[in-house]
């Protein structure tokens, strides 16, 4: 656990980048019966019915000291997409010479995925490239990612929303707008509030 919070210490390096990964799935969901449209004085109404057409998978990185995002919409969350999404980490930041990457330990997020998906002297290349940094089990909080998923998921994906191509349109969008911002992430979180705020986790030593 303390591991994450010294990583996030590093001072921005554009040689060195420090990015956070996470995912999510979003269900596909469309309405069960045609809405009643605004009119003067009234807002649209919805029905509580609706209709469920399947589950997409959100991926985001985030590079919180450069305000820089990538956002990538697939229909399944496989050890093939996730090693796709590294590639595209990876040649986002090609002219880093380590990319550092922050993400939970699911089982799909290792280096033997790379390995499945591409030859070994690409996926060798490709594990090269990067240092993998794992969240605790039940910590993905320490992921700044995370921070980034509601927002995305807050501001533009918080409806009913029944087609990919849809969500993908909205995510790309959302992301260009916030890249354009720059908008960073203040991470306040150090080792010494997880020592006072999660004293429970740490064991208890008898003088």
């Amino acid at each position: 656990m303390e591991m994450v919070p010294d990583v996030y210490k590093r001072p921005f390096d554009p040689r060195f980048p420090v990015i956070c990964m996470d995912e999510s799935p979003k269900q596909s969901i469309g309405e069960a019966k045609i809405p009643i449209p605004a009119s003067s004085g009234k807002c649209a109404e919805y029905d509580y019915e609706y209709k469920r057409y399947g589950v997409c998978n959100i991926f985001i990185a985030c590079e919180p000291l450069s305000g820089n995002r990538i956002v990538k919409i697939t229909e399944k969350k496989t050890k093939k997409d996730w090693a796709y999404f590294v590639e595209e980490i990876a040649t986002t930041y090609k002219g880093a010479e380590k990319i550092t990457l922050v993400m939970d330990n699911l089982n799909t997020h290792t280096p033997g995925a790379l390995y499945e998906v591409f030859t070994p002297n690409k996926a060798k290349v490709l594990w090269d490239r990067f240092e993998f940094v794992y969240t605790p089990k039940h910590g993905s909080r320490l992921n700044m990612a995370e921070i980034e998923l509601n927002v995305l998921i807050g501001r533009c994906l918080n409806r009913r929303i029944d087609n990919i191509e849809i969500v993908r349109k909205e995510a790309l969008a959302w992301q260009k707008a916030r890249n354009n911002k720059k908008s960073k992430i203040n991470w306040q979180f150090t080792n010494e509030n997880a020592r006072i705020k999660l004293k429970r986790l740490y064991p208890t030593i008898d003088d």
